[in-house]
């Protein structure tokens, strides 16, 4: 191995980003902020958007390519992220370009080398003494980092690591796919009335088997809420679903907790959670819906089905958590899909009352919030299928935090030399 060097004579550029907010549009070339680097990985699809005119006066000094990795400096320090092939990016405020001298250090290494708990140790060290902990590009530059094994061993590191995280990304996709697939099944049959419409000009309603498309009427009748299948029933929400069920959990019982910033804003599954002694919170079971009401959470879309506790376990989690449990013959499946809606979230957010930034949704204004209600057999059949959805996107996030469990536990060990690739690859064999 080499002895330990600087991270600056080890590549060929370190280059800052401009210190200034980049003009942004509705669409172009991704612009990356801190806040787009997290766990290893860039978020392209969530970041900002310049003109190519703006990314060409940005990368005046290095145009970022295939490799480069992405440094956040500040807010938070020390997340980085790697660019994917084929793929721009511009340098939003408080991040840094980094492109490795390939001969020496290999992008993929160097990215798990800085993930490692002691790299993130040092710039953590380095970051601190300030008001804002950020760090300066001397402090990156002089980065002290740990001897290197051989280019083919550097390979091998972080092929192996990447093979985990490859398999999380596409957990993660393939569950967006799933939830996509069952919130675009809700709005066909209980927003739109897709089944209905089609039926009524003489159609077989579409990606439906007969027997399902049977069950829905060929005909509209009027309602308080306008034209609604002919036979279903239009009754207000809290009549078929209960808002904050009464739970019991004794004070200073020690039940899992879910804290509002892990709270997922896509998905109904929530991968964070721990065991803290009961105080004060709304309190919940398995199977309810939780929907923050609070400004901006409730805004941006924090909701959760709860899966994760043990039978007849009670868990809780913040005040600002309004809870839905469909009542008998409602699937449970459907509470939560219904406050995915865009209907009831938009009900949800024009009733907030209180204080400016400080406002949110009385659980009695859901009175006013009227349904059209199907046959149970529509919403048995609707709860059967997306009921299959959810168990596979359960699936899915329990091997992904198996998974991550197992990245972490080994990134410093090989990172190290205290574990040795094909030990690693037996042990990822065994998790996958």
């Amino acid at each position: 191995m080499k002895s330990r060097e600087i991270l600056d004579n080890l590549c060929e550029a370190i280059v800052d980003c401009e210190h200034k907010t980049a003009p942004i549009q509705s669409w172009g070339i991704p612009s990356i902020r801190t806040t787009n680097i997290k766990n290893g990985r860039i978020d392209f699809q969530n970041a900002n958007r310049v003109s190519e005119e703006t990314y060409q006066k940005w990368t005046a000094r290095l145009e970022p390519k295939q490799g480069d990795l992405i440094l956040a400096r500040e807010a938070p320090v020390g997340e980085v992220g790697i660019i994917p092939p084929n793929q721009k990016a511009c340098l939003g405020q408080r991040t840094v370009l980094i492109r490795p001298d390939n001969s020496q250090l290999n992008s993929h290494y160097l990215l798990y080398l800085l993930l490692a708990p002691e790299m993130r140790h040092e710039m953590l060290c380095r970051a601190e003494g300030s008001t804002v902990s950020h760090l300066n590009m001397s402090d990156i530059r002089g980065l002290l980092i740990p001897s290197l094994p051989p280019l083919p061993e550097q390979k091998a590191i972080a092929r192996i690591l990447g093979t985990l995280d490859d398999k999380i990304e596409l957990n993660q996709k393939m569950n967006q796919t799933l939830e996509a697939m069952a919130r675009a099944i809700f709005k066909s049959w209980f927003v739109d009335f897709d089944p209905v419409t089609a039926k009524m000009v003489g159609r077989q309603p579409t990606g439906m088997d007969a027997a399902t498309a049977a069950l829905f009427p060929d005909s509209f009748q009027d309602s308080p809420l306008g034209l609604i299948p002919k036979g279903w029933e239009v009754k207000p929400l809290p009549e078929v679903i209960e808002v904050n069920p009464t739970r019991r959990l004794s004070k200073g019982q020690v039940a899992p907790y879910l804290e509002m910033k892990s709270m997922p804003t896509q998905g109904h599954r929530s991968d964070t959670w721990i065991n803290r002694p009961f105080a004060s919170g709304t309190k919940f079971i398995n199977g309810d819906t939780l929907m923050a009401r609070i400004t901006p959470c409730l805004e941006n879309g924090k909701t959760a089905f709860v899966d994760f506790l043990e039978d007849g376990q009670v868990g809780w989690g913040s005040t600002e958590y309004l809870i839905f449990r469909p009542k008998h013959p409602l699937p449970l499946e459907f509470g939560y899909y219904l406050s995915r809606s865009d209907e009831l979230k938009m009900f949800a957010i024009q009733n907030m009352t209180g204080s400016s930034g400080r406002q949110r949704t009385p659980a009695n204004s859901f009175w006013q919030y009227l349904m059209p209600i199907p046959p149970t057999e529509i919403t048995t059949k609707y709860g059967n299928l997306v009921k299959t959805y959810m168990k596979k996107i359960t699936g899915n996030s329990n091997q992904s935090r198996t998974l991550s469990t197992l990245r972490d536990s080994l990134l410093p060990r090989l990172m190290s030399g205290k574990i040795r690739v094909a030990e690693a690859e037996r042990q990822i064999e065994k998790a996958m």
